[in-house]
């Protein structure tokens, strides 16, 4: 059975301030943290496993025996983990080590606001998909390792890099990089040729990109629309906008 201070620890875990503190984050699930566990650039920490993810996955096991494994019961999982339906085994992970990232002749994508936990990691699990190495957000976003961020992520956390940042401050301080702010009045995405360098911004869940940000933004595509929806989904918009101009 886990002592209160354990609990104690992986809980406080779900508040940023801690994270930031304790430069760790929270996994949890089998596929997640199999992922994270062979990944070069993320250090395992310590994993709370119930038997049966234990017996089926004795590789891993047997490579972290150092005190770094600890196994569990149902009430132990249920009183530590972030999820609804708690899945077989919580990790707690260094965050992911990064070089210094590059933004020239490549894509990055801009988030501005993007404050739901769950659009931030599928965004991530998008950019991963097509190869986008970098995502600049602004510092009002949801943080990256949000509980709810890092499963939607699907282990894509270890790969594409976050940044937090003064969108504005940041755009201008790489001028020769075009940006392509998705939003309404702009061309027609489909029109638009595929690119090989550039920012593309997209913005809050329900103010779309703040005027300050589009003034700066010489390309605004806009995905066409057939139907009567207001708006699409941040994520989906990121999908779309990045299968068209990152296509080659």
């Amino acid at each position: 059975m886990l002592i209160k201070s354990q609990v104690k620890y992986i809980q406080s875990l779900s508040q940023k301030k801690f994270r930031d503190e304790e430069n760790a984050f929270v996994a949890e699930g089998p596929k997640i943290i199999n992922e994270l566990s062979g990944a070069s650039n993320v250090e395992l920490l310590h994993l709370y496993a119930m038997k049966k993810w234990m017996v089926e996955n004795e590789a891993l096991v047997a490579a972290n025996v150092s005190g770094k494994i600890t196994e569990i019961k149902d009430n132990d999982l249920e009183r530590i983990s972030f999820l609804q339906t708690p899945n077989q085994v919580v990790g707690i992970f260094k965050k992911p080590s990064f070089g210094r990232p590059s933004f020239e002749h490549k894509i990055s994508l801009l988030l501005d606001g993007i404050q739901d936990p769950g659009n931030i990691g599928t965004i991530m699990r998008t950019a991963d998909w097509f190869g986008v190495e970098n995502i600049i957000c602004s510092k009002e976003s949801a943080d990256v390792f949000n509980p709810k961020t890092v499963q939607s992520t699907m282990g894509s956390i270890s790969r594409v890099q976050v940044i937090y940042e003064d969108l504005i401050t940041f755009i201008s301080a790489h001028p020769g990089i075009p940006v392509y702010a998705t939003a309404l009045g702009g061309k027609d995405l489909f029109e638009v040729n595929g690119v090989t360098e550039g920012f593309i911004l997209i913005g809050n869940e329900s103010k779309g990109i703040s005027k300050s940000l589009l003034d700066l933004s010489p390309h605004r595509v806009t995905i066409p629309k057939r139907g009567e929806a207001e708006s699409l989904n941040a994520a989906v918009a990121a999908g779309i906008a990045l299968a068209h101009l990152s296509r080659i």
